[in-house]
């Protein structure tokens, strides 16, 4: 919900395609500066604190928002807000040249861009406890089962979320839309609230930090399997990620307004819940490379084909086409390396994990911005969905044990 109304509130003020672009950048500088120490402490603290502290962090921020959007016409033009929107005009200036529409006058979207920065500091270090936290709670059989279904609940709200969001801006407006997002998040909290925290293995050792993080990153540099799975996901989502421009499609070219913006982030999400049912009740893979590799190209095809649609119901088909293959990919790539890591390095190795495919997705949203203002967004799209087939040959290439990978059990190594 809060991605399709901040995605939306940003283009209706700006115009701009580098503005939804760079959303993606005030996210990932947080993953990308501190994956790594949010997963050291991870390892060294209590992982359901940290989840706890970062949610209050996450409905404080959403409730700043809500002010933010609520009161955008009296804000005050201060200097430092005044040269924020300066600064921002001038960066889309050098790709929208000729896209002259784009304007930046609104004291509220240096603001915006402040706190979805403050909001991704906390899910950072709230994503590298919860992914370590997560196996320590199920057994290592059952374990890729249960990413199913946790995809599954995940993709739930990635459904509902949406499309109720669209609804929401349409009629109500954005600030109800993060007072529900701060009330999910203040929820979450009191749900994490009363699940036992099992006994964490810390790294008690004198090493340095530095050394610590670092062994996260040479752990997963000597496992070619993880490291191979990790960085097709990378240049996956870096190119072919075509939800950045999501408002720019439902604005210009499919006519559809936020209600079909809603839907159309809603659509992948449907396609990856249908995939996650239909994964959960099939025998376990058996041949999970091969898979991964074929889901990849599979999302790449989709992705051209999406670009070039001029047809809403057809956009939605083929954006659940590439939720239902995606789902493929995550089931892998988490069962891949979570069995595939150490108890004890669990939280450095999710750390680095969460810098390749955090940033992945919003680094991929820069991309995608900065190219439909150079571009155009029907070229954005194609030339990334024709970059995620290269990709997958690539790697298939350099990595051949990727199509080696067997089943997805306690057998994996």
């Amino acid at each position: 919900m809060l991605a399709v109304a901040v995605e939306w509130e940003l283009y209706a003020r700006t115009h701009s395609a580098t503005a939804l672009g760079l959303v993606g950048l005030a996210i990932a500088v947080p993953v990308v500066t501190l994956s790594l120490p949010a997963g050291h402490l991870a390892d060294r603290f209590s992982r359901k604190h940290i989840i706890l502290v970062s949610q209050i962090f996450s409905a404080v921020t959403s409730l700043a928002l809500a002010l933010v959007s609520w009161k955008h016409l009296v804000i005050p033009q201060f200097a430092p807000l005044r040269e924020g929107n300066r600064a921002l005009a001038a960066v889309a200036g050098i790709f929208e040249r000729h896209h002259p529409a784009f304007h930046f006058d609104d004291a509220s979207i240096p603001l915006i861009y402040l706190l979805l920065f403050i909001g991704a500091v906390a899910r950072t270090f709230s994503w590298a406890a919860r992914s370590s936290f997560f196996p320590t709670l199920i057994s290592r059989d059952a374990f890729a089962n249960a990413v199913t279904w946790n995809n599954s609940v995940f993709q739930i709200g990635s459904v509902v979320g949406p499309a109720f969001s669209g609804l929401l801006v349409a009629y109500i407006g954005f600030p109800f839309v993060y007072l529900l997002d701060a009330l999910c998040a203040f929820s979450f909290f009191l749900l994490v609230l009363p699940i036992h925290r099992s006994t964490q293995r810390r790294d008690q050792s004198e090493a340095s930090t530095w050394k610590s993080l670092i062994a996260g990153l040479r752990f997963v540099f000597r496992r070619k399997v993880i490291l191979a799975t990790i960085t097709l996901d990378l240049f996956a989502l870096l190119l072919g990620g075509a939800t950045a421009l999501m408002p720019i499609f439902a604005d210009q070219i499919l006519h559809v307004g936020p209600v079909g913006l809603g839907w159309l982030r809603a659509a992948p999400a449907i396609g990856a819940f249908a995939m996650a049912l239909v994964v959960a009740h099939l025998p376990p893979m058996k041949q999970s490379g091969k898979i991964l590799l074929w889901c990849v190209t599979a999302f790449g095809i989709a992705t051209i084909i999406f670009g070039l649609s001029k047809v809403f119901w057809f956009s939605l088909g083929e954006l659940f086409l590439i939720g239902a293959v995606d789902s493929f990919n995550v089931i892998i790539r988490v069962s891949i390396v979570k069995l595939g890591t150490a108890v004890e390095m669990r939280g450095r190795v999710s750390a680095v994990n969460n810098i390749f495919i955090g940033t992945s997705n919003e680094f991929g949203a820069l991309e995608s911005g900065l190219t439909a203002a150079l571009f155009g967004p029907v070229i954005s799209v194609v030339a990334g969905g024709i970059g995620t087939i290269l990709v997958v040959l690539g790697v298939a290439s350099l990595w051949p044990q990727t199509r080696k990978i067997g089943a997805l059990d306690k057998t994996l190594r």
